[in-house]
């Protein structure tokens, strides 16, 4: 078997350590989970009317806001599972499992890999999990074929863009607890997006950071595919740019930092 070919194995390896540990260990994606399904059951139920009587200017709707906020309780599902990841990371990093594979024959970058693979497939299924819900309260997207596949798309690409970045906060932190604390940031910023309210509803002094953040122009786009609205040219390129630079950002770090690890 040539180098590659190895390489490749050990990626598979990797990978179904991590898909088994996310079966016997089901509590830490659940736990994560919860927050997203709990938030958009409150928003529908207990907040719709009012929510959706300040966006459609005094008409309350609450399928109309179901409408609006199914697209970034998604985005926010990917910011909440990526933590997940943070932590699984820095728990091999404590317990010594990353030392021990340092001493194998083994490729050294199906460690990581292992785990970025293995987190999106469990983003993408947590995803379907938290549809299924909006479906099931009455979440009717209106995509075509093309547009769910763009939008499948999205979601992946930002998924593995927040598993990298998550995966160096996991790399950097003292503990699990730690990874937890320092992945924070990232779980709020849709809060402070259009995932809720339209940013031209907020203040002006905050728009302007809302409007250009990462998860406003994610959910932006996201919602014109599913809702079939159109996603608009600025929307599209800031959500590929976020994408692409997260990405490479959160591969170099987390390249740096293990390999930093590597030779103390």
């Amino acid at each position: 078997m040539s180098t590659a070919g190895y390489a490749f194995r050990d990626h598979l390896t990797m990978l179904r350590r991590n898909l088994l540990h996310a079966r016997r260990y089901p509590s830490l994606t659940l736990n994560l989970l919860l927050t997203p399904v709990i938030l958009l059951l409150l928003f529908v139920y207990v907040f719709g009317n009012v929510m959706s009587a300040g966006i459609n200017g005094g008409h309350a709707d609450r399928a109309d806001y179901v409408a609006y906020l199914v697209p970034g309780i998604l985005f926010l599902t990917v910011a909440m599972t990526s933590l997940g990841t943070a932590v699984s990371v820095c728990t091999d990093m404590t317990e010594g499992i990353m030392a021990r594979f340092r001493t194998m024959a083994i490729s050294r970058t199906s460690v990581l890999i292992g785990h970025v693979i293995g987190s999106v497939i469990k983003t993408l299924a947590a995803l379907v999990l938290v549809l299924g819900i909006g479906l099931a309260i009455g979440f009717r997207p209106n995509a075509t074929p093309v547009e769910w596949i763009a939008a499948v798309g999205l979601m992946a690409l930002v998924s593995l863009a927040l598993v990298w970045i998550a995966v160096g906060m996991g790399l950097v932190s003292p503990n699990p607890e730690g990874a937890s604390n320092i992945g924070t940031p990232l779980v709020m910023l849709p809060f402070l997006s259009s995932a809720f309210v339209p940013v031209d509803a907020m203040p002006g002094w905050f728009r302007w950071f809302a409007e250009y953040q990462p998860f406003s122009p994610f959910i932006e786009t996201l919602r014109g595919l599913l809702l079939g609205s159109g996603i608009g040219m600025k929307n599209a390129v800031l959500a590929l740019a976020w994408c692409v630079g997260l990405t490479v950002l959160g591969y170099l770090w987390s390249k740096a930092q293990f390999n930093r690890e590597a030779k103390r």
